[in-house]
């Protein structure tokens, strides 16, 4: 679901995770949603209102006392879609569970009677405390939600314990569902999505593998996701962190991404094979590194499974090709549309500047069964993602 349109107030109390928040505003305000940010004291210690104002576009709030808003609480509590408190301190959750208003962000949180999301973010022994334990559950009784907290570390360290609050893109998909409508085709729909690389060993130390980042496939899962989806990644080896909220499946050469993905498809709704799997492996591994010895290496290769050709696809699943060309790229879209019975191919150009591997932006060609091929214009891999689920969308059965 896409928050285009919708009123969202980000609260943010005063904790080290702030930082955080400042990304969490930004995804809101790029997703199309109206972004009213209001911080406490404390959260003006650690981030400066002016940078809230920059990434929302619109005035931050800070106090009770401000001219000409003795009664911005009351309405920043009944008309936005959706309030989210990130970070919510051990400070900020006592105060909201005692029923306090002694500032903008707690006066608004109790006359709030729609929806609050909650990420909270503090030390693992005051989260652990039975008091801050007593007040989630007290805030949980009156129907807040809470993302998180995670494990990792904390500003003072590493830690095994629950405190650290969870990441921009966790925040943001749990916000996303609960300003889900139900209207999106792909809700509660499950969507594996192939990406990255493969690898095939030459030895124990040397591989054939190709530069490909995941970005792309990690975008579309992204994407699939705040609409609503359950989503499958099965990834090669790649350096991106894993999408939150998704399911995550590594592997490292083609035929193990064979074989998770045809684990993976079943009860699929849809399938986006945006992986690069390697086409050809050693016909033979050596057990041991194989050494330097000056002159020329000839490897005899063989090829590993073809993935798409192989796959046993459940009944009405939508299956979307990617083909990475430097040739005669459309003609080749079309033949792999044909043979290997797609529904639709996305078709971009390895030599096309700021499209391809290793980039954060994509231009790409969507070729389906019927109609002219649609190319949308170079922009971010995100916004390739969400283009290419508003194309496909109507096939999903």
């Amino acid at each position: 679901m896409s928050p285009t349109g919708r009123h969202v107030v980000l609260g943010v109390s005063g904790g080290i995770a702030c930082y955080k928040s400042c990304t969490l505003a930004r995804r809101l305000a790029e997703l199309g949603a109206t972004v009213d940010v209001v911080m406490t004291a404390g959260a003006s210690e650690f981030v400066r209102p002016l940078t809230f104002e920059a990434l929302t576009g619109r005035p931050v709030l800070t106090s009770l006392w401000e001219r000409g808003r003795a009664l911005a609480h009351i309405g920043l509590a009944k008309s936005p879609d959706l309030v989210i408190v990130a970070p919510a301190t051990a400070q900020l959750l006592a105060r909201a569970a005692m029923g306090m208003a002694d500032d903008l962000l707690t006066s608004l949180l109790l006359a709030r009677t729609g929806t609050v999301l909650a990420a909270p973010a503090m030390n693992d022994a005051m989260y652990a405390h039975p008091a801050t334990q007593a007040n989630l559950r007290t805030l949980a009784g009156r129907g807040w939600t809470f993302v998180g907290p995670e494990t990792g570390a904390l500003a003072e360290g590493p830690s095994g314990r629950p405190g650290r609050m969870s990441e921009p893109e966790s925040i943001l998909a749990a916000a996303l569902r609960l300003l889900g409508d139900g209207e999106s085709r792909w809700q509660g729909r499950k969507v594996v999505v192939s990406a990255g690389p493969t690898r095939e060993h030459l030895d124990p130390v040397r591989v054939i593998t190709n530069p490909s980042s995941g970005r792309m496939g990690y975008a579309l899962a992204e994407a699939a996701r705040d609409r609503g989806a359950q989503v499958v990644v099965v990834s090669g080896p790649t350096a991106l962190a894993a999408p939150a909220g998704v399911d995550l499946v590594r592997v490292e050469t083609t035929e193990d991404m064979q074989r998770a993905l045809q684990s993976a498809i079943a009860g699929a709704a849809a399938l986006f094979m945006a992986a690069a799997p390697a086409d050809y492996r050693p016909a033979k591994v050596a057990a041991r590194k194989q050494p330097r010895t000056g002159g020329r290496l000839t490897l005899a290769l063989e090829p590993t499974p073809d993935i798409l050709a192989s796959l046993k696809r459940p009944a009405g699943c939508l299956v979307v090709g990617f083909a990475l060309e430097t040739g005669d790229g459309l003609a080749r879209a079309q033949k792999k549309l044909k043979d290997k019975h797609l529904d639709y191919v996305v078709l971009n150009d390895a030599l096309e500047p700021g499209a391809g591997f290793e980039v954060t932006t994509n231009k790409v060609t969507l070729l389906g069964r019927a109609g002219a091929p649609r190319e949308l214009p170079l922009q971010g891999k995100r916004d390739v993602a969400q283009r290419i689920l508003d194309l496909v969308e109507h096939d999903l059965t």
